[in-house]
């Protein structure tokens, strides 16, 4: 039986201040939390028996929104009670695991197409280990895959300065037994962790074999706040259609694939697809642009948004334009003067902006 290993601790140092409130993995994209994403596909491919890494800080939110997301499969959680690598992660959950393979799937990795492919292919060979790659641009902040014509791999090297190749692990593999032992044999990198790329390079090291597959479709981590907001962009144009199911005036104009929920307001105001406008959110004297997204419970009065991620409870007055920003629940932002030039701002929960 094929099991998942969902990764959703880890601290998200470079989404703060929004990650001192809030998991990474649970930060809408599209309103929907990360991890929705990642179950969806998991559960997409087959398989309904996930263990799910977290940590002691962000746990119990972990656990609530993920009673909420996905109720209909079999969820067992595992404790990790600091960052120590994704190694570690497989190594405490050991006991879950037991010999049977996995899917060990990192919570803020987005992918375009699902994972069921990937799966069919670890299903039909005879690998210990099967790995998900991307070409990239620059490989040097990735660990890089060598291979060879029939997709086998040779080697890896964990961020390199001349890389071997421009092809990046994602952060989605498949795993058999063997990589228990695998990583019972390997040290601790120089930053303290046990890395899951010295645990692959032991299975080759050890004559096992590792495959890899190539990932066609889009691939995001999205860590930082530029990378959220091309998550949230690439999702609404891939996923959005036009549902509106809240209240439209007859003095606004609702253009393109817009995802109005029920109990949304929208009152002379324009708004322009793709985007995604959550339950009781009020949109008032306002335009609302493409690849937005705007949480539940949210107030736009007398402003303009574009290319932005609201969580819930934010509201936005008179401020003019507010472009390629992240802003965080309950936040208000007020403009006090008259000077309407663009604003870019990450701003975190419960925080109060005057202009």
């Amino acid at each position: 039986m094929l099991k998942a290993l969902v990764l959703s601790g880890g601290a998200g140092t470079r989404l703060r201040p929004l990650t001192h409130t809030i998991p990474k993995q649970l930060i809408p994209v599209a309103n929907r939390p990360m991890l929705y994403y990642v179950m969806r596909h998991i559960r997409d491919a087959g398989i309904s028996d996930i263990g799910v890494v977290i940590s002691p800080e962000t746990g119990r939110q972990v656990r609530d929104a993920l009673s909420r997301i996905c109720p209909d499969v079999s969820l067992t959680y595992i404790l990790q009670d600091k960052p120590r690598g994704l190694a570690h992660a497989v190594m405490i959950a050991r006991e879950y695991l037991g010999d049977d393979p996995f899917v060990m799937y990192l919570g803020d990795n987005l992918i375009g197409g699902g994972i069921q492919a990937f799966v069919d292919t670890f299903r039909a060979g005879s690998t210990d280990a099967l790995i998900l790659l991307k070409e990239v641009p620059d490989a040097r902040m990735f660990g890089v895959a060598s291979v060879n014509s029939r997709g086998r791999v040779l080697r890896l090297t964990e961020k390199p300065k001349e890389p071997p190749s421009n092809l990046a692990l994602v952060g989605i593999y498949v795993f058999g037994a063997a990589i228990h032992d695998a990583i019972a044999a390997i040290a601790p990198s120089a930053r303290g962790e046990l890395e899951i790329t010295d645990a692959i390079q032991t299975l080759l090291d050890d004559g096992r074999s590792v495959s890899s597959c190539r990932l066609d479709g889009w691939w995001l981590d999205a860590g930082k706040k530029d990378d959220l907001l091309e998550a949230n962009r690439v999702v609404l144009d891939e996923w959005a259609v036009r549902r509106v199911e809240g209240h439209v005036d007859g003095e606004s104009v609702v253009t393109g694939r817009v995802m109005l929920d029920k109990g949304a307001q929208v009152r002379r105001s324009r708004v322009r697809g793709p985007r995604s406008i959550g339950p009781g959110a009020v949109i008032e004297d306002a335009f609302v642009g493409p690849y937005t997204s705007v949480g539940q419970g949210c107030a736009l009065i007398n402003s303009g948004l574009e290319h932005c991620v609201l969580l819930d409870s934010v509201r936005i007055e008179g401020v003019g334009r507010i472009e390629d920003s992240v802003i965080g629940r309950n936040a208000v932002v007020r403009r006090l003067s008259r000077d309407h030039e663009h604003l870019r701002l990450m701003i975190g929960d419960d925080a109060e902006v005057l202009l």
